[in-house]
């Protein structure tokens, strides 16, 4: 750390006769909270308003201001539609001009590793201002904490004819989500020495989407030296984007997607203009599909699909964490509607009684198969190529159910992880037991120890091995262990399906 930096990063906690601490950035100053040994600033601009004629534009970096900031209060979450629930949505109101971030640094920090979150939703909701996701736990384990609003749904991941047509042929499109979250990455870079973090030592990490966000960065040339750890928590692995502008068989182009919303919105011969003064509350309906409407494979920002680029070996060289849970779609059956129960629709006869076979049964391949083809499979694929390619690796399971789960899950169902690692287990909304609590102590401690290391193993933790010889770490009821990868005979049949259907 700079001289400079330094001292900025000690006027934090000090700076106000109030005690609420000040930092200073080249934008302007902020104001924060201070709170049993951890600061904190909430609503952070790191680009300018995605709003009027910047809606469908790379973002543009945020706007400098006068005075003092507020940063003590959360910002909107960007335009989504209703949560049903999921604590991974932060408070209302809701915007366009949503393209905040938040930062929790312990308050006598000084160039420690940083972390930064991005959040599941399926590309279509979730806030980096969630509860769920306050990083005060884990900054308190010696670590800058980031968390991130970025652009969703159709205001995030589309693409239109009218569009193309008025930009500059070399201008990246589509991915409008992920340009955010480079350019939030970007602002980690050239801002959080003053928080007292280090640029130098920066992980990712995201839960289902966000899992997803953090392979694709791991591939995007625009990302490249942006992070130097990466951490993947049911992130899917095998997915088949679109194309930006190019139809395949089963899969519209992301012009053509857009075309057909313009149509159901009346805008059948739309122009840039028009489609740009529609209400932002328009395009939540129909919900964008985040399997089929939500992934672009644009051309610049992401030129690839994840699993051809580690196949090539061209994603990061950078240390991973990847892993999924036990019952992750525990409800979808592969008879039900929509992309992820037809994921077996392929299959041959032969793959199909050979998985009924290693399954033991229907009852269990209905139970478990759209897990395993999405999430289970795709894990340890992406963690062969990448430890193959001589860069630590850890492979995990997440099993851990707490006494008052009320679903007849049968194991740990998608995204239950997620108040373990943040170590916020008050968010549940149940009552949660010691042994969940001791859960959650392990994996923030492991988390926060691969950022610092590289390796998630430490001082009086149960060994994690590198993955070799597909071996994980499973976090269970009765804590994590060492165990050769579960139902590998039903993934290998898996993979020899993947490689027939995309060679």
């Amino acid at each position: 750390m700079s001289i400079t930096s330094l001292a900025i990063a000690l006027t934090i906690a000090f700076s106000t006769g109030s005690g609420q601490p000040v930092v200073a950035l080249e934008q302007g100053r902020l104001t924060g909270r201070s709170a049993d040994g951890v600061i904190s600033f909430q609503a952070i601009p790191y680009a300018a308003p995605p709003t009027g004629a910047l809606r469908w534009r790379p973002p543009e970096p945020a706007r400098a201001w006068d005075g003092l900031r507020d940063a003590t209060a959360p910002g909107a979450i960007c335009v989504q539609p209703p949560a049903n629930g999921d604590p991974g949505v932060g408070p209302p109101p809701m915007s366009e001009d949503c393209l905040t971030l938040n930062v929790w640094a312990p308050d006598d920090a000084e160039a420690l590793p940083v972390m930064v979150w991005i959040h599941g939703g399926g590309y279509n909701n979730g806030s980096g201002t969630a509860e769920l996701y306050d990083g005060t736990r884990l900054a308190g384990r010696g670590v800058v904490v980031v968390t991130l609003n970025y652009r969703l749904g159709r205001l995030g991941f589309f693409d239109h004819p009218a569009l193309a047509a008025e930009r500059d042929p070399e201008e990246p499109a589509g991915n409008y989500g992920l340009m955010d979250q480079v350019a939030a990455l970007e602002w980690v870079r050239d801002n959080i020495a003053a928080f007292g973090g280090d640029p130098r030592r920066v992980t990712i990490f995201g839960e289902s989407a966000g899992g997803v966000a953090v392979t694709q960065l791991m591939i995007a040339p625009a990302a490249r030296g942006l992070f130097h750890g990466a951490i993947v928590q049911s992130g899917l692995g095998r997915q088949r984007s679109a194309r930006l502008a190019e139809d395949r068989p089963g899969r519209p182009s992301a012009q053509s997607l857009g075309t057909t919303f313009a149509r159901g919105a009346g805008l059948a011969e739309a122009t840039a203009g028009e489609l740009r003064a529609l209400p932002a509350e328009r395009f939540l309906s129909p919900m964008p599909a985040f399997y089929t409407d939500n992934l672009v494979v644009d051309g610049q920002v992401l030129t690839e699909d994840v699993v051809e680029a580690f196949a090539a070996r061209r994603q990061a060289p950078v240390p991973l964490i990847i892993g999924t849970n036990s019952a992750e779609f525990w409800w979808i059956r592969p008879a039900d509607a929509g992309a992820y129960g037809r994921t077996d629709d392929a299959m041959t006869d032969a793959e199909y009684d050979s998985l009924i076979g290693a399954y033991g049964g229907t009852a269990n391949y209905d139970a478990s198969v759209v897990s395993d083809l999405i999430f289970s499979e795709p894990a340890r694929h992406l963690a062969r190529l990448h430890a193959a390619d001589g860069h630590p690796t850890f492979l995990y399971r997440f099993d851990v159910v707490a006494a008052s789960n009320p679903e007849p899950s049968g194991g740990a169902t998608h995204a239950s992880e997620r108040p373990y690692v943040f170590d916020t287990l008050h968010t549940v909304g149940r009552p949660m037991g010691d042994r969940d609590q001791r859960a959650a102590t392990l994996m923030a401690d492991y988390w926060t120890t691969f950022a610092r290391t590289g390796d998630p193993n430490g001082t009086g933790q149960p060994e994690w091995p590198a993955f070799q010889n597909d071996r994980l770490l499973q976090f269970g009821n009765d804590g994590p262990e060492p165990v050769a990868v579960p139902d590998a005979g039903v993934l290998d049949i898996i993979e020899e399906f993947y490689r027939r259907v995309r060679p």
